[in-house]
Parts: structure tokens; C-alpha cells; sequence
């Protein structure tokens, strides 16, 4: 009876030796897998790659026709842009503080042979900006959702004041508010 105590007792220690034996060699499996990835995606590994799959490790270009940019989905054609001059207005804070605001944009015409009659039109444009520009709040401008509702608001009274020429869009060149 000693005797199978004894081997009982070998075959526990030497099952301890080789889970402790896989548990690093897993760990070792596992690090060398996190050092290739970390090398691939710094592209410490692209002299490697280029030299195994026979590349010279320059980037091709890719060159697009006009043909191409012309039938392209999302890009308008025949675009105009006419910058607005810079607008400074009080913000309506209602209290003593002073706030201000101030704004430059572009206007996306979506003709450009509408150029010239939206210039003439600059005047009324900049009364309807400045007239709705000193009736916010400053936290009607904070954060994204108040840019977007600011972006909408100027898109609907210059397309009623340039009409009939029609605007694409609003673009913001530079916005501080103080």
C-alpha cells in the first residue's frame, strides 16, 4: 500500500509542472502574436512584407481622369462659392454680460453662372444673417446639434433672400464665440 501512495503522489506534481509549462508557453504564443501585430500596424513589418511578396515598397498612385470626378456620385457639378464678409454681432443674452459672435462663412451656389446675381443680393443676405445672428443665445450655439441648427436656420433665409438663385449650402469658415 505505501507503493501507490507514492506514485499518486508523483503523477500530481508532474501534472503541475506541465499545466504550468503550457500556461507559458501560451503566454510566450501570445506575446510574440501581440509584438507581429503592434510591428504590422506601425508598419515596422513593411520592409519585410515588401521584400517577401516582391513589392518595392512604394505606393502606386492611383490617377483618376476628369471623366471619372465628372460621374462621380456626391460631387455636384458646376459649383460656385462666394464668401459672405466677416459678421460681429451682440449675442441676446438678456442680463449685463456682454456676448458676442463672430462669424465668417462661404455660400455654396449650386450654379455658378448664379455668381454675380447672389452678389447683388449680398446686401439683403448679411441684414438676414445679422438680423437672426443678434436674437441668439449663447447656449443656442454650444455644441454640435446648436452649429447644426445655426447651419440650417442661415441655409433657409439666404436661399429666401438669393432666390432664385438656388444655395447648397452653408459652409463655416471661422466661429468664435466670446
Amino acid at each position: 500500500m505505501g507503493d501507490d501512495v507514492d506514485e499518486i503522489e508523483m503523477d500530481e506534481g508532474g501534472g503541475g509542472r506541465s499545466k504550468k509549462m503550457l500556461i507559458v508557453v501560451v503566454l510566450l504564443v501570445l506575446l510574440l502574436l501581440g509584438g507581429a501585430a503592434a510591428a504590422y500596424f506601425t508598419g515596422l513589418l513593411q520592409p519585410v512584407i515588401d521584400m517577401l511578396t516582391g513589392g518595392d515598397g512604394q505606393q502606386t498612385e492611383e490617377v483618376i481622369s476628369e471623366d471619372a470626378i465628372e460621374q462621380a456620385p456626391g460631387v455636384p457639378e458646376n459649383v460656385g462659392f462666394v464668401d459672405l464678409p466677416e459678421i460681429l454681432v451682440n449675442l441676446n443674452t438678456g442680463a449685463g454680460k456682454q456676448s458676442y459672435l463672430k462669424i465668417r462663412v462661404s455660400l455654396e451656389v449650386a450654379d455658378q453662372s448664379m455668381l454675380p446675381q447672389v452678389e447683388q443680393m449680398m446686401p439683403r443676405i448679411i441684414d438676414n444673417f445679422q438680423v437672426y445672428l443678434r436674437e441668439l443665445r449663447p447656449e443656442d450655439l454650444s455644441g454640435s446639434e446648436g452649429m447644426f441648427r445655426l447651419r440650417e436656420e442661415l441655409l433657409i433665409r439666404v436661399s429666401a433672400a438669393a432666390k432664385p438663385a438656388k444655395i447648397n449650402d452653408v459652409l463655416f469658415k471661422e466661429m468664435l464665440v466670446q
